[in-house]
């Protein structure tokens, strides 16, 4: 592990300080958590697994134009990236039904089954606060408690929905369905004059994502530890061997289409 001030522990990453202010060592646990860390346990290697697919998928990103704080990865278990000040909220983009939108809107007449597809894709925003249990918001309330301004939000929104288009690509050309994920996003604390002012923070990996396989549906996500189907590990490993396969994508110059948001 990085020998630098520890700044920060998550429940499946440390932030140590780096030589230079302007970046951070991020560094992957084996720690696995569910229900906002009621369920925990610790998974030997899903931390390495979470670093090389998530360093494939930022630098994917990057080669596209989506602003990432990803920097490099220095070991199979540490990350450079920007620090950044992060803004407390959670974005979920959902393309299938799954996990909590099956209880969400399960009113009849208007329920929806687990796998259905949303189209357009549905954007969520919950306050990142575990001890409030991440609730659920909506811009108003991002709007009254000044978390972001509506120009900030406008921005994430962009750059949410284009990642969006290019990970479900991303994936369906590897055989997986992006059923959903959640992004985070931070402001740089030094930035640099030609760098983005909002950037995709925190990590892309199968602890952040629903992925299914497009052909037998199986699950290869943290889904197989928040519902006790075992083997996450080779679910990871399946995730990170097909990444590794992939091209590099093309750079975005169109905006994503409008979402349903909440």
């Amino acid at each position: 592990m990085h020998t630098q001030t520890k700044l920060y522990e998550g429940k499946a990453k440390v932030l140590f300080a780096d030589d230079d202010e302007s970046t951070l060592i991020q560094y992957f646990k084996d720690d696995t958590t569910a229900f906002n860390g009621k369920k925990h346990a610790v998974i030997d290697g899903k931390g390495i697994l979470n670093n090389h697919i998530s360093t494939k998928l930022f630098a994917t990103l990057g080669e596209a134009g989506i602003p990432h704080h990803f920097i490099a990865r220095l070991d199979p278990r540490q990350q450079r990236i920007r620090h950044c000040q992060i803004i407390p909220i959670e974005v979920v983009v959902r393309n299938v039904v799954a996990g909590s939108l099956t209880r969400l809107i399960n009113a009849p007449p208007h329920t929806l089954s687990k796998g259905d597809r949303l189209t357009p894709p549905l954007i969520e925003y919950y306050l990142k606060d575990d001890t409030l249990g991440d609730p659920l918001i909506n811009k108003a309330h991002i709007r009254v408690l000044g978390l972001a301004s509506d120009t900030e939000m406008d921005t994430i929104e962009d750059i949410t929905l284009t990642t969006n288009t290019l990970l479900t690509q991303l994936f369906a050309d590897i055989g997986l369905t992006l059923v959903d994920f959640k992004l985070e996003f931070g402001r740089p604390k030094h930035p640099k004059p030609d760098e983005a002012k909002l950037m995709i923070a925190d990590e892309i990996s199968p602890d952040s994502c629903r992925l299914w396989d497009a052909i037998s549906g199986e699950v290869k996500d943290k889904d197989r530890f928040r519902h006790d189907l075992g083997a996450l590990l080779a679910g990871y490993q399946d995730i990170a061997d097909r990444l590794d396969g992939i091209k590099p994508l093309p750079k975005s110059k169109t905006k994503a289409r409008q979402p349903a948001c909440v």
